[in-house]
């Protein structure tokens, strides 16, 4: 059973870089078949998948987030990292580290399927 935990500051001022760690236990990220993920959910949205990186390390990134983006991990911590440069407001949101069995982008309620591990998310506010 893998449990994830999400950590970071919960307020980031605009133009600044947005990082967040995801410490998960119970599973190594090496793991075959495991894809680590980040996804968020804007107020009064629907979850948007941001960015996986996978068991062997490769990364998958939503082309719309692809300039900002980098997903990374330090197998010997067993995290993963997000970071999103050059915020605004709009990415203010709830995230979330997840487990998926696939890669693939989801979108909504889409993101349920194939995820079978969230954190319990972190709420990030941008704002001056």
């Amino acid at each position: 059973q893998a449990q994830l935990q999400e950590s970071g500051p919960g307020l980031v001022k605009p133009s600044q870089t947005l990082s967040l760690t995801c410490t998960v236990s119970g599973v190594s990220i090496t793991t075959d078949s495991s894809y680590w993920t980040w996804i968020r959910r804007p107020p009064g949205k629907g979850l948007e998948w941001m960015g996986t990186i996978e068991y062997s390390g490769s990364t998958i990134y939503n082309p719309f987030l692809e300039s900002r983006i980098a997903v990374s991990r330090d197998t010997s911590k067993n995290q993963f990292t997000l970071q999103l440069s050059s915020v605004t407001p709009e990415d203010t949101a709830v995230y979330y580290c997840a487990r998926r069995d696939n890669p693939n982008y989801c979108s909504g309620d889409g993101c349920y399927y194939g995820t079978d591990f969230w954190g319990q998310g972190t709420q990030v506010t941008v704002s001056s």
